[in-house]
Formats: C-alpha cells, sequence, structure tokens
C-alpha cells in the first residue's frame, strides 16, 4: 500500500515546492528529478504488484475522510467564487448543485463511517498507473524546454511557470488517486481535482480566449460533475454501505450497479469529450502544447474512459451499454469525419483523440471480454502514440511558427528527427502491427456478437469511420515527406528536454508494439479473466507470428529512409514535357501560354463534405437524442421499488 500512497502524494508534494522555485535552471532540474522519481514509482509498483491480481487495502479514514470532505469544499467554492467572478452563472449554479448533494450525502448517510477497502491495484489499475508515470512524467520533462521557448515568443503572457508545474504535477497525483481509488468518495474528489486543474491549465495565458475556452471546458466537466454526485447519492440513499466500494457495486444488485454506471458512465463522457461534449477538448488547444499532450494523451480524457471500462461488465447485454456504445460508435465517426477538413494540425489530433476514444466508449458499451481487451489496447497506444504526436507538433510550431499542415511540407529534410518520430506516431495509430489497428479488428469482431441488429450497424460505423482515419492520416504523413527541392536542416530542432521526451515516447511506441502480446498475455487477459471468469486466450499463437513479420516491416521501413537519403540529390520535376525550372523551394513550369507559373501543391479538405460546424451540429444533436432515450430507458427498465 506504501507504493500507492506514494505515487499519490510525491507529486503532490512536489508539486506544492515548485510553486516557490523561480524560474531557473535549479527548478528545471527539480521538475526533471521529480518527473524521473514518479516515473521510477510507477515501474516498481509494477515490479511489486504484477501478476498479484486484485489487491485490496484498508485505510483509517480518521483523518484521511475530513481531508476528502475538506477538499470538495474547497474545490466547489473556488468554482463558485471564480465563476461569479467571471458571472458565469450557470457553472455557479452547476458547481452549488454538486456541492449541495456532496453535503447533503456527508451529513445525511454518514458514508465515511462505512467500513471497506478504499484503495486497491489490479493489472487494469497497473496498466493505468504505468501511462500516467511514464508518459506524464515525460511531458513534465518535455515542459522545461518548452515552456522557456513559449514564453520567448509569447512576451505578452505573463510568465507562470512556478503555477504551471505545481499544476501539472498535481494532475498526476489526482490521476493516480483516481486509478488507485476503490472508494467511490475518494474517486469523486480526485475527479474534481482533475477538473479543475484542466480548467486553470487551459486558461493559462489568461487572455480572452483562454478565459472562455477555460469556463466551457469546466461548465461541460461540472455538468459531468453533478451527475457523479447523484451516483453517489443513489447509491448511500438505496442500497447497502458497502456499495460505496467500486468492487462491491460492481458486484451488487443490477438496479443499483446500472444506475450507478449509467450516470458515472454520463460523467465519463464529460470527461472524455465524446458527443455532446466534444468541443471543450478542441478549445483546450489554446493552452501550451504540454497542456495539450497532457489532457490528451495520459490523464484527463483517460480519466473519462477509464470509469466507464470499469463498468463495461455492468453494460453487457443491456440497452443502457448499446446507448453508451453508439455514443461512442457516433463520436468516433463524426470526429474522424471533422478530421479530413481540418488543416491546423492540433485540431486534427484533437479530432483525432475525441474519435479514438469514442471507439473505447463503443467497446465498453457492449461489455464483452473480447470488446474490454480492446478498449484497453486502444488505451495504452492511443496515449503513446498521440503523447509523440502532440509533442512533436508543438516542437515544429516553434520553429516554423505554424500549426498548419501545409507548411509541414518537407518536414523530412528540414526536421528530419521530429519528421521521423512523427511518422513512428503516425503508424502507431492506424497501421499494422500497431496496437490501434489491432484493436478495431477486434472491436469489430467483439460487435458481431452485440445485440442485434445494433452489431451490424456499430460494425458498419466503425468500418466507415476507420476508412476516414486512414484518409486524414496518410495525406498528412505525405506532406512529411514530399521534398520538391534541395533543403538544409534547421541547426536545432527542438532543445534537449523537448528531444529527449520526444525520442523516448518514439522508442515507447515501437516497443509497445514490439511487446504487446505480453502485454496481453501477463496483464490485460489476467483482469479480463478475473472480471468474467473465463479463461479463453484473446490472442492467438498465429496472430502473434503474423504480427512479428510485420514488426520487422515496420522497422525497417524508417530505417530505409537513412539509407536511400544518403547521396542522393533533388532533379527536376517531369512536367509533361513542360519547361520547368526551381525558384528558391518553388516549382515553376512553362504554361500553355508561354507564361511560367509557379506550382502549388496541397491536400484534400473538403470542407463542403466534412464542414466542423455542420458536422459537429449532427454530433451533438444525435448524441443528445441518444442519452434521453437512454436515461428514459434507465427508468423503464430499473424496477420503481429501488427506486423509491
Amino acid at each position: 500500500m506504501e507504493s500507492l500512497i506514494f505515487l499519490i502524494l510525491f507529486p503532490l508534494i512536489a508539486g506544492v515546492i515548485m510553486l516557490f522555485l523561480p524560474n531557473s535552471r535549479g527548478r528545471d532540474l527539480f521538475v526533471n528529478f521529480a518527473a524521473i522519481v514518479t516515473c521510477l514509482g510507477s515501474l516498481y509498483l509494477l515490479f511489486e504488484y504484477f501478476g498479484k491480481g486484485e489487491v485490496l487495502f484498508a485505510v483509517d479514514g480518521t483523518f484521511v475522510d475530513p481531508l476528502i470532505l475538506v477538499a470538495e469544499v474547497a474545490i466547489g467554492l473556488f468554482i463558485i467564487g471564480i465563476s461569479l467572478k467571471f458571472k458565469k452563472y450557470l457553472v455557479t449554479v452547476l458547481a452549488a448543485l454538486q456541492l449541495a448533494m456532496a453535503a447533503y450525502t456527508e451529513i445525511v448517510f454518514e458514508p465515511a463511517h462505512y467500513a471497506g477497502f478504499d484503495l486497491f491495484i489490479d493489472p487494469f489499475s497497473l496498466i493505468m498507473a504505468l501511462i500516467i508515470g511514464i508518459i506524464g512524467s515525460l511531458i513534465c520533462v518535455y515542459a522545461t524546454g518548452y515552456m522557456k521557448t513559449y514564453h520567448e515568443h509569447h512576451t505578452d503572457v505573463v510568465d507562470r511557470r512556478p503555477l504551471f508545474f505545481f499544476l501539472m504535477f498535481l494532475f498526476l497525483s489526482a490521476m493516480f488517486g483516481i486509478v488507485f481509488s476503490n472508494n467511490i468518495m475518494w474517486l469523486f474528489m480526485f475527479w474534481e481535482i482533475t477538473t479543475l486543474c484542466s480548467f486553470l491549465l487551459i486558461g493559462y495565458a489568461r487572455d480572452e480566449v483562454s478565459w472562455k475556452n477555460a469556463f466551457w471546458a469546466l461548465l461541460l466537466n461540472v455538468i459531468g460533475g453533478v451527475a457523479f454526485s447523484g451516483a453517489i447519492l443513489f447509491i448511500n440513499a438505496f442500497s447497502s454501505g458497502s456499495d460505496i466500494y467500486l468492487n462491491e457495486l460492481l458486484k451488487s444488485s443490477p438496479e443499483i450497479a446500472l444506475v450507478a454506471a449509467a450516470f458515472i458512465g454520463f460523467a465519463g463522457l464529460t470527461k472524455s469529450a465524446q458527443f455532446p461534449f466534444s468541443s471543450w477538448l478542441v478549445g483546450a488547444m489554446v493552452a501550451p502544447t504540454p497542456v495539450s499532450a497532457l489532457l490528451h494523451s495520459s490523464t484527463m480524457v483517460k480519466a473519462g474512459v477509464y470509469v466507464i471500462v470499469r463498468f463495461a461488465p455492468v453494460f453487457e447485454s443491456n440497452l443502457i451499454g448499446i446507448a453508451f456504445a453508439f455514443i461512442g460508435a457516433l463520436t468516433f465517426l463524426t470526429a474522424s469525419a471533422i478530421a479530413i477538413s481540418q488543416s491546423n494540425a492540433k485540431k486534427v489530433l484533437a479530432y483525432s483523440t475525441i474519435a479514438n476514444l469514442g471507439l473505447v466508449v463503443a467497446c465498453a458499451g457492449i461489455g464483452t471480454e473480447e470488446a474490454v481487451w480492446a478498449a484497453i489496447l486502444l488505451i495504452i497506444f492511443h496515449a503513446v502514440a498521440k503523447s509523440l504526436l502532440f509533442l512533436s507538433v508543438g516542437s515544429v510550431e516553434h520553429q516554423k511558427h505554424s500549426r498548419d499542415i501545409e507548411d509541414m511540407g518537407g518536414l523530412i529534410a528540414t526536421m528530419p528527427k521530429i519528421a521521423l518520430m512523427m511518422l513512428i506516431g503516425m503508424a502507431g495509430m492506424f497501421l499494422a502491427p500497431f496496437g490501434m489497428l489491432i484493436s478495431k479488428w477486434a472491436s469489430i469482431h467483439a460487435f458481431v456478437n452485440a445485440i442485434p441488429p445494433f452489431g451490424m450497424l456499430l460494425i458498419a460505423i466503425i468500418a466507415y469511420g476507420s476508412g476516414i482515419t486512414v484518409f486524414f492520416w496518410t495525406k498528412w504523413m505525405g506532406r512529411i515527406l514530399e521534398v520538391r527541392t534541395e533543403r538544409k536542416p534547421v541547426e536545432k530542432e527542438a532543445s534537449r528536454p523537448e528531444m529527449s521526451a520526444i525520442f523516448t515516447l518514439g522508442g515507447l511506441t515501437v516497443l509497445a508494439c514490439l511487446i504487446f502480446p505480453l502485454i496481453s498475455s501477463t496483464m490485460i487477459e489476467p483482469y479480463i479473466h478475473e472480471v468474467y471468469h473465463t479463461a479463453s486466450p484473446l490472442l492467438s499463437l498465429s496472430n502473434e507470428i503474423i504480427m512479428l513479420f510485420m514488426v520487422v516491416v515496420v522497422i525497417l521501413l524508417p530505417l530505409s529512409l537513412f539509407h536511400f537519403a544518403k547521396g542522393r540529390t533533388l532533379r527536376r520535376q517531369y512536367m509533361s514535357a513542360r519547361v520547368s525550372e526551381v525558384d528558391g523551394e518553388h516549382l515553376k513550369f512553362l504554361g500553355s501560354m508561354g507564361v511560367m507559373k509557379e506550382e502549388e501543391l496541397s491536400n484534400y479538405y473538403f470542407p463542403n463534405m466534412f464542414g466542423e460546424k455542420e458536422l459537429s451540429r449532427a454530433g451533438v444533436w444525435s448524441s443528445i437524442l441518444i442519452i434521453v432515450v437512454m436515461f428514459a430507458l434507465l427508468s423503464w427498465l430499473v424496477p420503481l421499488g429501488v427506486m423509491m
């Protein structure tokens, strides 16, 4: 238990120290030290609990429970105060409602007096802890170099790096708390800390746009917080006290578990930016790149899908689970389609994140063993590859002063190291044998066995969404590899902390590809067998052999770029017998009227077919309809005796 408590408390203590350290090399060294210790702590946790299954821990709540209550009240009062200051009255009302529900629960039901296991560790939470500890720490290391350059480029933004690093490490602390909490009251407190931290990090620049997007994120996540509070109130009012613990709730009566899963799952939809709540994640792009990476890869959004996947067994073979599956599938298809029309690289990554998390939600909604296996594998590969892409794009932006994909033409020549890492990250999102594609195959197979006729409809949605995904990734990859004229590499692609984090994440992406059968057999499958009481393998030996051959090809492809680049020169392009010449970085050719014209190359974006505004509106209203139907079904499916 000590290692769990250490991982929860150490980032918090380190963050508090950073709050008082001035901007200096010493502070950056301390950030690196804290990141290394956090990373090693998560690895030690793997060594300590590997192969032990679920382990539960009882904690003396005499001092902890009052602290949890004080923290919840403090967060609620802060949100009420700042929303009143900025005249965001809807946020004020919702935060006050949430605080009132929490106070009513504490006063009337006294849940702190229930005896149970407050903390736990199992293979799933162990996987999540590794994602948080390793990827979160690398993002913090990257931030030491990035934030210095950020303030050099944004002289109008007040330098608040002590607060920035405090919030980053507080975020990691809260995420550890979420994945280790068996007490749902504790889980909710850590959940609210991530909401507060994301609000402050998105609004880091403190300008009008940042505050607007930060409050929008806060509003949507407070809506989820109200639903989470409602679930806790329901559990205390209509069930035995032991159901406040996650392990007991999953084994309680189907009615109690289903209602709690629906409300907490709804909160998960807001946190993971599923439709109709996806807009907050797109707005979060105004924040510095480390914030985007932290929100999109290893923390914030992963908290949302984590709780939904936890309740996957409850969703199996019922209409509430099918409703969650369709919200996820709709999000996957719509967000993937919107990504086609985006030339802003961070927006493409944002919509890709929303889409991939939608697929995780769809799998959790189906709730079968194979679907949950696919969901957890999706979480792993998405965390590694997407954090790599976000950090790489941030460094490119500092060099190019642009996030536009069209400005990344020939990046393989001007920034070859980062370009190669970006190609690895993109390959990790849609090419075999990387786990994202394997997980999609598994999810499609799992949907076959879903409640007819919903399974076939889900398969069609996922198939079309996957085809769209290939389109927007390959056109971006083509732009990076396209070299028309001789270009010299930049002297320094990024700072040393940035490059070290990017290279490490690139290596982790390839490593995950190499060992994911081992991850499956030793961590994912034991969790699934423990939850579903089955013993059949989910990945056959023949599939592993095929993927091993694919791995060899994937490794050879980037290495071939170095080989074929040596001793090669660019020749004048053949323009169908037209005279051509190179003017700087531009290619010109002789037109039909004898006039030299400049060649222009650009990707297809199809804004009329995949426009952000139109598709977002359709996705929002469709998902709202599904949510309304879901809660209507819930009131019909759950016997009135439970609700009285």
